[in-house]
């Protein structure tokens, strides 16, 4: 079981988190915190896989939070979750060695997908938040860089091009799929594919490679 502590100053929210998670076999919420002193206190004593954290909270903020549970707690893989997509917020976050970050107008199977990966090892980001960070870094590239990008783009096929420009775009598998007339499970394929032939670790920096090349721009 995954062990998973839900930080949110709002009751509602925090019940509604937890309706969702406890829908899945292999999750289980053994704790919820109000603010991020107790989320960081409770991480530690409540043994949790993954924590989840709003980022605007009273006495501690999710992002101060995350950095003192990276320090005194690395064990835990933390998930900031808000409905604040500013991207100086999703590059902190990261900054600070968060596992992924999730919007609160997520679908509920997004929640329970950020959850298993972040307890998996893996990194997740947040289509919506996808497109922030590739906005952010993408910006002021050299020409050295662009055509670095460009050389590592020729091994990809025509149509891996076509699943990579979206990618940059911040789609979800599903909505990329609809684009382009091809199943959810199909796509996500070609993403595996297209992660392994660049040697990217994850979905932003494919797509920061696709912005680079000036793909689909």
């Amino acid at each position: 079981m995954i062990r998973v502590l839900v930080t949110d100053d709002e009751p509602l929210i925090r019940a509604g988190i937890r309706m969702i998670l406890s829908s899945a076999d292999d999750i289980d919420v053994v704790a919820e915190a109000s603010n991020g002193r107790e989320a960081v206190d409770l991480a530690r004593a409540q043994r949790v896989d993954v924590a989840l954290l709003d980022i605007q909270m009273p006495v501690m903020d999710g992002l101060t939070a995350l950095a003192e549970l990276r320090r005194s707690a690395p064990q835990v893989r933390v998930l900031i979750l808000t409905t604040f997509g500013e991207r100086n917020n999703v590059l902190r976050a990261l900054t600070e060695g968060s596992a992924g970050f999730l919007l609160k107008d997520s679908a509920p199977g997004e929640l329970m997908r950020a959850v298993r990966a972040a307890a998996a090892g893996e990194a997740y980001l947040s289509p919506g938040a996808t497109r922030h960070v590739v906005d952010s870094l993408a910006t002021g590239g050299t020409a050295q860089r662009a055509e670095h990008a460009r050389r590592r783009l020729e091994k990809l096929t025509s149509r891996e091009r076509d699943v990579l420009a979206l990618l940059g775009e911040g789609l979800s598998n599903a909505d990329a799929g609809q684009r382009i007339h091809m199943s959810e499970a199909t796509v996500k394929t070609y993403v595996s594919r297209i992660l392994a032939k660049l040697e990217c670790e994850n979905r932003v920096q494919a797509a920061l490679l696709a912005r680079d090349a000036g793909l689909g721009v």
